[in-house]
């Protein structure tokens, strides 16, 4: 099997990053449990943003990232804790990144570790996400912001620095050792002692930029789970999954309809679902490309259909079924209104 057939066999995030103002529903992660626990229904919180509840069980679907930050303002109102994205990271673990923690942890040093995070944050985690690595000669500060105005994002913010020193913490060991945070938010002084026993460090308040601040010395260290294979393999997926998000949104939609054909239920649905947007925005995005999915699946079957003739042990049923139809007689139709003749003379033709 080649290396391409082995990164875009899987069904991962190559169909679906997040789009513009969308990230990954990782960050919601244990939420149902956290609201329970407080007395509230986790339902009816996530629907006052519009934010669909079976989100919670699936960490790789889209959600929108105003949603989640007016949601996370709103808990900290509802649940009279002015530290609730503190506290509710506190529940959660560097595992909400996905895949970009994985690829951290395999790095040689910290560095790699923290450029992958960079790197990869903004294609597979939130394109609202704008993190950055800034050294000076002896200190060095892991920054992060958004790419638009989310308004009043406190909560989100006492979320990401929670995480990201979890992450931190996990990569360096016991030898990684944070200097100091500073955060753009303006808490209420009895609550600042909260925020650095949390973190572990200093704090710093009403800053330009959040940030955690460490020792530039740390970022040679080595990982102790490093595993140069898979950083590898991992770091030319997500390469793959970057040059993929460059392509256009009907070659993605292209891709969708590709490996879910042989499911049976290759639906414009479940395409939106897969992409996070409504039936209708699928639609006028394919009529802005001059295409429809109905006609996108029907060329893609076509295609298809023709490669697989060409395979001598391949059987008219086996193909019918990669194709999603639920019988051959199905499939000898449409392929005869493509060509004009049926699977089997095509087949036989393509012998003489």
């Amino acid at each position: 099997m080649s290396e391409d057939a082995i990164f875009y066999g899987l069904e991962g995030p190559l169909d679906a990053v997040p789009g513009k103002g969308q990230m990954r529903a990782a960050n919601l992660r244990g939420f149902s449990d956290f609201a329970r626990g407080r007395g509230r229904d986790a339902r009816a919180i996530l629907e006052r943003t519009g934010i669909d509840m079976r989100a919670l069980g699936d960490p790789d679907s889209h959600v929108g990232a105003q949603a989640l930050v007016d949601t996370f303002e709103y808990c900290s109102t509802l649940f009279e804790d002015p530290l609730f994205g503190l506290h509710f990271a506190q529940g959660q673990d560097a595992e909400v990144f996905g895949c970009i923690t994985a690829l951290a942890r395999a790095a040689a040093d910290l560095r790699t570790a923290i450029d992958a995070l960079v790197s990869y944050l903004p294609i597979i985690h939130s394109p609202e996400a704008a993190p950055e690595l800034v050294e000076g000669e002896r200190s060095a500060e892991l920054r992060w912001g958004v790419v638009h105005d989310l308004g009043v994002n406190d909560q989100a913010n006492l979320q990401a620095v929670v995480l990201q020193m979890k992450l931190l913490r996990q990569l360096g060991g016991a030898d990684f050792s944070p200097r100091y945070v500073q955060l753009a938010i303006d808490p209420r002084p009895c609550d600042v002692a909260e925020i650095e026993r949390v973190v572990g460090c200093r704090l710093h308040v009403r800053a330009p930029v959040n940030a955690i601040g460490f020792q530039r010395a740390h970022l040679d260290l080595p990982l102790a789970s490093s595993n140069r294979l898979l950083y590898r393999l991992l770091g030319g997926y997500l390469d793959r999954v970057r040059s993929a998000n460059r392509i256009t949104f009907t070659q993605r939609v292209r891709d969708y309809i590709r490996g879910d054909l042989p499911k049976g239920h290759c639906t414009i649905e479940r395409a939106a679902e897969r992409f996070a947007v409504s039936v209708r925005t699928l639609q006028g995005r394919l009529a802005e490309e001059q295409t429809s999915f109905s006609a996108m699946v029907e060329d893609v079957r076509r295609t298809l259909a023709q490669s697989y003739l060409r395979r001598p042990d391949a059987s008219l049923d086996e193909i019918a079924e990669w194709l999603g139809y639920g019988e051959q007689t199905s499939f000898g139709r449409a392929f005869k209104r493509w060509t004009g003749t049926t699977p089997q003379k095509y087949r036989q033709d393509l012998k003489v």
